[in-house]
Formats: structure tokens, sequence, C-alpha cells
């Protein structure tokens, strides 16, 4: 049976750790923290459960095959329930939309503010499908590893249907002139880390995930996926060590022997690094070893990072929805400071989840939870004052837009920057997403998921294909994981799903 260590116990590491336990290996996985999940991780305090990073559940059918390959379903761990309305957005004081669940309350919805958008949408919403399907069944489960992968004559077929040398920005603007919805379309972007001029049309295939396949929340919270993946993982013989950091990686040669940690060496046949892509290579191999200088790794494109906010009110809010997005101010001013001219913002844009409004567990009775993200971008100087300012900002513009008095009804208050990334997760320059999803950061143009001097380590996570994001990053842990096994096996042959 052969060792396979995995480091890290975030999505991609639980995924990868499963697909490898099913078929064959012995698996062991090490984590920093006390706990699994990663940026997904959780905590309680005062009666409030707070989910400590991801908190938008789409793109359910991912979540679902995931399950599915190990003969289970999310129903088997958790229980999901469709938002609707799917979010909130604040335009103003005055002005909020509601985005609905389903398609016909949609476009009605698109008919009301830009008369004859509806048709539009409907066509809009087609080609992004057809993006959304060619990607999640040709593109996204590549390794990345040879521009032969995209010689199916299927997705070759396909590839001027991808749009991908036109912009979000571009691409939506053929379709819509009205500023609010060219809002609304464009913020899904904000989780694939650059602006939507930045970023190719491809990537519209996000707002079918959002709008046809609909926004859920699993109820008990996203660390219940965590806990799932966890649960799944163990009854397939994963052992986990938790409060284990690794300090380095023991080489053998032209191989990785195994990991040091609590000053122990743990032999390995094989290493999936989970953890900070940057991180592995400049901090845990020797100089040798690394296949990317730190000069690549600073003209990397990162996605932002973020100031987080955990917060309980001691009264309800009558003005939240489940998601709630503030655009009241000028995303393009928000989006210099983030990506040209790297400060931190003048006046942020910013992201509310109460999913006490669904939820009841996650608060007190008669409380709320609140969870306020502002993205910043990477690297910049992090200190108490400089959020204790953000904070005092964020909430008074949430009292004045939505007339709710909170200040005096605060039970309960965690921040959380970029000292906070690099402390729990050895993140490059803070970074909350991992790298933007530019053209020229896009499938193979990622870091690989090999390290060719290290014939026996193996990446996977945020930093490398598919992307940032939780879906992707399950999806990450598949493709390493199946990749991995290929290699200790080259005459393995795929069956329904499985190696054999």
């Amino acid at each position: 049976m052969k060792k396979a260590s995995v480091i890290g116990a975030g999505f991609s590491g639980l995924a990868a750790a499963s697909f490898l336990a099913r078929d064959g290996f012995e698996v062991t996985v090490f984590e920093k923290n006390s706990s699994p999940g990663g940026r997904a991780r959780k905590f309680e305090s005062d009666g409030f459960v707070y989910d400590m990073g991801p908190s938008w559940y789409w793109m359910p059918d991912v979540f679902e095959k995931f399950f599915n390959q190990f003969g289970k379903t999310t129903s088997d761990y958790y229980s999901l329930k469709r938002l609707d309305p799917s979010y909130r957005i604040f335009f103003s004081k005055d002005e909020y939309v509601d985005m609905p669940a389903g398609i016909e309350a949609l476009c009605k919805l698109f008919d009301d503010i830009e008369p004859g958008s509806g048709k539009n949408l409907i066509r809009f919403l087609n080609e992004s499908k057809v993006k959304y399907d060619i990607a999640i069944n040709h593109l996204v489960y590549k390794p990345g590893l040879s521009l032969f992968e995209f010689a199916e004559p299927s997705l070759l077929n396909g590839l001027l249907k991808l749009h991908v040398f036109q912009s979000v920005s571009q691409y939506v603007r053929k379709f819509f002139k009205d500023p609010r919805i060219i809002k609304l379309l464009e913020f899904p972007v904000l989780f694939l880390g650059a602006t939507a001029e930045k970023t190719p049309a491809l990537y519209t295939m996000m707002n079918y995930a959002d709008m046809a396949l609909g926004t859920w929340y699993p109820m008990g919270g996203m660390f219940k996926i965590v806990e799932g993946m966890t649960t799944l993982a163990q009854s397939l013989g994963v052992r986990f060590h938790f409060n284990h950091a690794i300090e380095r990686i023991e080489m053998n040669g032209r191989g990785a022997k195994g990991l040091w940690s609590v000053d122990k060496l743990f032999l390995s046949d094989c290493i999936i690094a989970g953890a900070d892509y940057y991180h592995v290579e400049q901090e845990l191999l020797p100089a040798k070893f690394r296949q990317y200088s730190d000069s690549y790794w600073r003209k990397r494109v990162m996605a932002p990072s973020s100031l987080i906010f955990y917060v309980g009110i001691n009264r309800r809010l009558n003005r939240l929805e489940h998601h709630n997005l503030f655009f009241d101010e000028d995303f393009g001013r928000h989006a210099h400071e983030i990506y040209d001219d790297p400060r931190w913002p003048t006046l942020p844009q910013f992201y509310v989840s109460c999913p006490s409004k669904t939820d009841p567990t996650v608060a007190p009775d008669g409380c709320e939870n609140l969870f306020i993200l502002i993205p910043v971008a990477p690297g910049l100087h992090d200190d108490e004052a400089i959020r204790e300012r953000y904070f005092d900002m964020i909430i008074n513009r949430i009292e004045t837009i939505t007339g709710e008095n909170i200040r005096p009804h605060i039970a309960f208050k965690r921040s959380y920057a970029h000292n906070d990334f690099i402390s729990d997760y050895n993140a490059y320059k803070g970074n909350a997403y991992g790298l933007a999803n530019t053209l020229r950061q896009t499938a193979n143009f990622k870091p690989s998921i090999v390290n060719k001097k290290v014939g026996n380590l193996f990446y996977t996570g945020q930093l490398t294909v598919p992307g940032p994001g939780v879906p992707p990053s399950l999806i990450s842990g598949e493709i390493v994981a199946k990749h991995v096994i290929k290699s200790f096996n080259p005459k393995a042959q795929l069956h329904n799903e499985k190696i054999v």
C-alpha cells in the first residue's frame, strides 16, 4: 500500500485524500490548525456560530458529483435550502433590488429595470449555459499539463462559444445598458479575483450558476460541507493529524522522502500540497527543488484579500436578507485601489451575509449573525487601527442605507484580515482567494499541479487549476488525486469514475 501525505485539510486536500484512499492509498492529512476546512473553518462565541470564509453555495451539481463518486449524495451529510431571494443589492439608501429565484421572475425584474431586457437575459443565460456545460464537461477537470488536453473535437468545436478573448465587461454590455443590471451581472467576478474588464467572458458561466442553478444554503452553515467531507474521508480510512504544521519536506535524491512535523519525520511515497503553493515552494523545499522563483510569484496577479468582521447583534434586523451586496459607491475606484494602485480603499463596496435569516441555529433567539466582507488589495499593512476605522465606516453605511439601528446592539465582534490569513494559512501576501482568473492565468497558465524537479510532489488548491472558489477547490483535489493514481499505476484506466 502506497503512503500518501496531504498537506492541508481544506476542500482540495479533503477531496484529494478521499480519492486517493478510495483507490488504495494509505492517506494521512496534516493540518496546521485544530480543525479541518482551511478557510472554511468555523468558530463559536456567545451562542453565535460563524463560518469563517466561504458563504455562497453555488454550482450544486459539482458538490453532488463529488459525493456521487463515493456512492453518496449531499443529503447524506447536510440539508440544502434554495434561497429566494437569492440576494439583495443595495444601490443607495432609497433603492435596492432583490434577485428572485427562477428565470421567469428574473426576466420580469430585468424588464422592470430596463424595458425589453428580459428577452436579452434569456439569450445571455443560454450562451452562459453553453459556456458552463463546456467548462464543466471539458475544461475544469483538465490537469493543465499539456495543450493536447484541449484537442478533443467537441471542445475545439465549442471554443468560439467561450468568448475567451472578450472581457466580461465587454460581453455584458452587448446585451444590457442599464448600469444596475451591469453591476449585478458583473458582481460574480469578485469571486474570481479580477475586474470585469480583465476577466475573460468565459466566466459569465458564473451568471448561469447564479441565476439558473440557484443560490443555496446548507442548513447549519458551510462548515456542514467540511464535516461531511471529513466524515467521508475517515470512512475511507484517511487519518488526520491536526495541530501539525509542516516544518519542511525531507528530500531523498530527486524525490520527497517525507514530511517533518512537530519534530518528527513522517515517511511518504508521495506528497500532495494543499497548503499555499508559494509557502510550500519557498519555505518547505530546498532552493534547488523550487520550480518557480520568488520573482515569478511577484509577477502573478493575485486575487484580493479581505477585511472580514464577524458581528453578533442582539436584535432582529428587518432590512437585510441572507446575502446582501452594498453597491452604493463606485466600484471602479474601489477596483483601482485593489488592482492598479494597491491601497486601503477610500469608499469600498462590501458584502454582508446574515445567515440567521435562514438558519436559527447560528445565533441566539432574537439575534442576528452578521458576516461583513470588504475586498481589499493583498500585501497591505494591516493593524487594529485600520480595522477599527473601516468597521466604523461600514457600520455607519449599513445603518444609513438600511435605516437599522445597529451600533448599540453589537453583542460580539471579531475582525480578520491579512495578518490572520498569513498566520492561519501561510497565505501569500495575505490573499484570500488565490490567483486572479485573468486570461494569462487560466488553465495551463496557472502554476502546475506537478513539481517537475521532485517526482512525487504534487499541488492542489486555489493557486493551481482550475482556480479559486469552493467548487473549483473540490475539483482541484479530484484532478490531482487522479493524476497521482495514474502516475503510480500508468496502466490504470478510468472506469465508472473510478481507477481500476
